[in-house]
């Protein structure tokens, strides 16, 4: 089993998850988060006042699939995600030694 985290631009999600759900991913966490990188912000002006915002808001995506379906989760969000411009994201690839369904016990691919 692989670990699959995905940043991604928060306006891509939806498309995202619906591209995913069309190739058998059964289900992913969602977290909103704050980054920084190349991308490194931007100015805004408040109240007159102009200031400096260092972190970009990002999706962060969190999915656990078999090992033969990594590959294609990854080429899916790459494919997906992708503006073309600064900032559309990351993904990294982790190996997962063991998942247990909470309710139900069961174990690795059937837990997934």
């Amino acid at each position: 089993m692989k670990m699959i985290i995905a940043t991604i631009k928060p306006f891509k999600l939806e498309e995202v998850r619906e591209a995913l759900t069309s190739i058998g991913v059964s289900g992913l966490m969602v977290t909103e988060i704050k980054g920084f990188g190349a991308q490194s912000g931007h100015t805004e002006i408040y109240r007159g006042a102009e200031y400096e915002v260092n972190f970009v808001p990002k999706v962060r995506l969190d999915l656990v699939v078999p090992s033969g379906l990594a590959d294609q989760v990854v080429d899916t969000i790459t494919q997906t995600a992708r503006t073309g411009k600064i900032g559309d994201g990351k993904i990294f690839v982790l190996d997962v030694e063991q998942a247990i369904r909470v309710r139900t016990g069961e174990t690795n691919h059937g837990a997934l």
